[in-house]
Parts: structure tokens; C-alpha cells; sequence
């Protein structure tokens, strides 16, 4: 079965536009949670424009007492994200190499360029008690690199999959994300998957085996207003039950 883990950066988005605690993030980690969600991810930004630090911490606080809830925070390992993975110590570190002030992830590590900067620092997460993983773009020479890592996973960057769902490439894109994670698993990585996932691609994607987690926010949010979370959830849960 593979975990669903509800990014909650657009709940704290419609917070931050109003200027008050409304809706309140720890309070709809709760609902999701209720619904049977096992993963929560925040992926706090630099200029905090959706999930601030504080959240970060308070969410921290509200899961390490729960059992069977995986908590992943994600972001770009500056000394400040380090210093707050250390003192909260969730589940799971996923480092994604955004610069500030980006709008959103549109890349994974290259890990020709970038490998000493990733193995550094996944063995000061691995340190902490923290499963690392890295954000990574579907290319099976990046896998090969990022198993000879101190990463534990990788997640794979699946806005490429998303764009090409019910094209006439869909079919050699999806064969390209099997092949990496295959390759993945087969060198000792654990795979997560995440971005623009949603419940009409999902299912199909799940036909790679052993997918461990998605990371789905953006269009799950979109969904449940649309359709009303329990609805959505169960949904998900499903789709996350059945491969």
C-alpha cells in the first residue's frame, strides 16, 4: 500500500491571505487525519508565504505523539531549514533544490553537479534520526548517482507525468518514471512521488510498483473544495489501497 501525504501549503496559504488563524493548519491536519490520512507534509519556504516555520514546529508537536502518522518536511537545506529539521526530527527530510522566492518545484537535484552538496547533508539528516530523501528528477543516470548517496529515498519529480496524462506520449513518459524507480529500488532507495499527482492520473502512475509515499496538495485541496474532503480522501485512500 502506498502512504498518502496531504501537503497542507494551501490551507496555509488561504490563512495568510486574510492575516488571521483561519483556517488553521494544525486544525485541518486533524480532519485529514480523522479521514484516515497516515502522511502529513509541509513544505516551508524561505520568505514563508504559506507554511511558516512556526507551523512547521507546531505540526511537529500535534503528530510526534500519534502513532502509525509519517510527518515529511520538505524544502531547500539552508543552515535555518537544518536547524529546524534537528528540533523537530519528522519522519522524513526531502530536500528540493528551490531558490528563493521560486513559485513552485520545477526541478530535481542533479546529482553530476550536485553530489557532494546532497551527500553532505543527507548524512547530517540521516544523523539526526531523520529518513532523508531527495527530490529527483525521472532519469536513471540521476538514480544511479543518488543510490551511491546517504540518501534513504528518492522522490520523484512527477510534473512530466502529470502534463503528459491522456497524450500520445504518455505511455514512453510513464515507461521513463518505471524505469528510474525500478532502478531505485533494484540499488536499495526507497521511492516517494510527488507534484501535480491527482485522482484522475494517480491510479495509473501506482502501476509502478512499490511506490512508498505520494505528496499530493495542491489539486487534492482544489478537489476537496470542488467535492467535499471525505469524498476526495476516500478517494485517495483507495486508489493508495488498491496497487
Amino acid at each position: 500500500m502506498t502512504l498518502l501525504s496531504v501537503n497542507l501549503n494551501k490551507i496555509a496559504l488561504l490563512r495568510n491571505s486574510r492575516g488571521r488563524d483561519f483556517p488553521n493548519v494544525c486544525e485541518f491536519a486533524n480532519k485529514f487525519m480523522a479521514l484516515g490520512v497516515k502522511g502529513i507534509t509541509v513544505h516551508p519556504r524561505q520568505d514563508e508565504r504559506h507554511i511558516t516555520n512556526q507551523d512547521a514546529y507546531d505540526l511537529g508537536a500535534l503528530i510526534a505523539p500519534l502513532d502509525g502518522i509519517e510527518y515529511n518536511i520538505e524544502g531547500y537545506p539552508s543552515a535555518d531549514f537544518l536547524r529546524m529539521v534537528e528540533e523537530i526530527k519528522p519522519d522524513q527530510c526531502t530536500l528540493v533544490p528551490d531558490a528563493p522566492g521560486q513559485l513552485t518545484s520545477d526541478h530535481g537535484w542533479d546529482m553530476t553537479t550536485q553530489f557532494a552538496q546532497v551527500d553532505s547533508i543527507c548524512q547530517q539528516i540521516n544523523a539526526m534520526g531523520v529518513r532523508s530523501a531527495i527530490f529527483l528528477d525521472p532519469e536513471v543516470e540521476q538514480v544511479e548517482l543518488a543510490a551511491k548517496s546517504s540518501a534513504q529515498r528518492i522522490e520523484l519529480y512527477t510534473e512530466e507525468y502529470a502534463n503528459h496524462w491522456h497524450t500520445p506520449q504518455h505511455d514512453t513518459v510513464l515507461a521513463n518514471y518505471r524505469a528510474a524507480a525500478v532502478k531505485a529500488q533494484e540499488l536499495g532507495l526507497g521511492v516517494n512521488a510527488g507534484h501535480d499527482l491527482d485522482s484522475q492520473n494517480l491510479a495509473d502512475f501506482l502501476t509502478i510498483p512499490n511506490i512508498l509515499e505520494v505528496s499530493i496538495g495542491h489539486v487534492l485541496t482544489i478537489e476537496c473544495i470542488e467535492r467535499g474532503m471525505t469524498n476526495v480522501i476516500a478517494e485517495y485512500l483507495a486508489i493508495c489501497r488498491s496497487n
